[in-house]
């Protein structure tokens, strides 16, 4: 489970989040494109944009439910 304490420093505010477990796998980048990035000098992901509509909410719960290290988390 994703520990809200220990997300990385690149997420926006809001629900969604990334922590620093993340293997940079590109799961979450493949599954909420409109969501996630990529740092690719540090090797990890991170939420660019919280969703904005259903569609979105939908594909970054996807996201947590794929996430192979359990690092992308919901507040809320």
């Amino acid at each position: 489970m994703a520990d809200n304490t220990d997300k990385v420093e690149k997420n926006v505010d809001g629900k969604y989040y990334v922590d620093t477990s993340c293997i940079d796998c590109d799961v979450c980048r493949t599954t909420a494109p409109n969501n996630f990035e990529a740092d690719e000098d540090e090797g990890y992901s991170f939420v660019a944009k919280q969703p904005e509509n259903d569609e979105e909410t939908e594909q970054c719960d996807e996201a947590i439910e794929s996430c192979p290290v359990e690092a992308i988390g919901e507040d809320g």
